[in-house]
């Protein structure tokens, strides 16, 4: 395939940009930027300081890391919530994906990755320590398992069952309605919810 010739260093400056985000390819980010010349002032003004705002004023939330626009979390300063039932998840998008199912009234515990060797990441790249120490207060009464039905995810609640079986603390995980090896982000809702509502107890046997 012939390198694209572009007429302005300008314009190939944004659409290298825009071929730095994951899934875009260098036509795609093409008519990306072409789309944006097309676009009057006010919008390209607001789209570039949502960027800038994402980026520069985003939080983690403190008790779960979950993306916030506070140091504290909309689900977790929720006093509705169930804070001693905690869902681990892998990331944001996890959190998204069981929110939109309206089936679960828990808070959750995102880990910000899984255990994988190949890739380098081991428990302490991840958000482990904070979670023993809810542990430690008596703060959680059940733990649930959500992680992706991968080889990584089934390591990590492996990990994390045996390193917290100690407390005195119910272990659950998603019902298997989630398909082995599918990503918990692209299971659709109604299968999501149920796995929820239907969790099995989490022990060495449920791998």
């Amino acid at each position: 395939m012939s390198e694209l010739q572009f007429p302005s260093k300008i314009l190939e400056n944004a659409v290298n940009e825009f071929s730095k985000l994951p899934g875009i390819g260098r036509k795609t980010a093409l008519r990306l930027a072409l789309h944006i010349l097309k676009q009057d002032k006010e919008s390209v003004d607001s789209f570039a300081n949502a960027i800038t705002t994402l980026r520069d004023e985003i939080k983690y939330c403190k008790n779960c890391y979950n993306i916030s626009d506070s140091d504290t979390c909309s689900i977790c300063s929720n006093p509705r919530r169930d804070h001693s039932l905690v869902c681990i998840v892998e990331n944001v998008r996890d959190v998204m994906a069981i929110e939109n199912t309206h089936q679960y009234q828990g808070i959750y515990h995102v880990l910000g990755g899984l255990i994988s060797p190949m890739d380098g990441t081991g428990p302490d790249d991840l958000t482990i320590a904070p979670l023993e120490e809810k542990l430690r207060k008596g703060e959680i009464k059940e733990i649930i398992f959500a992680l992706s039905t991968t080889m990584e995810g089934d390591t990590t609640n492996f990990y994390l069952y045996r390193k917290f079986q100690s407390y005195p603390v119910k272990f659950t995980t998603i019902a298997r309605g989630v398909a082995i090896g599918d990503e918990l982000e692209y299971a659709d809702e109604v299968t999501l919810g149920r796995s929820l509502v239907d969790r099995l107890p989490f022990d060495k046997n449920a791998l």
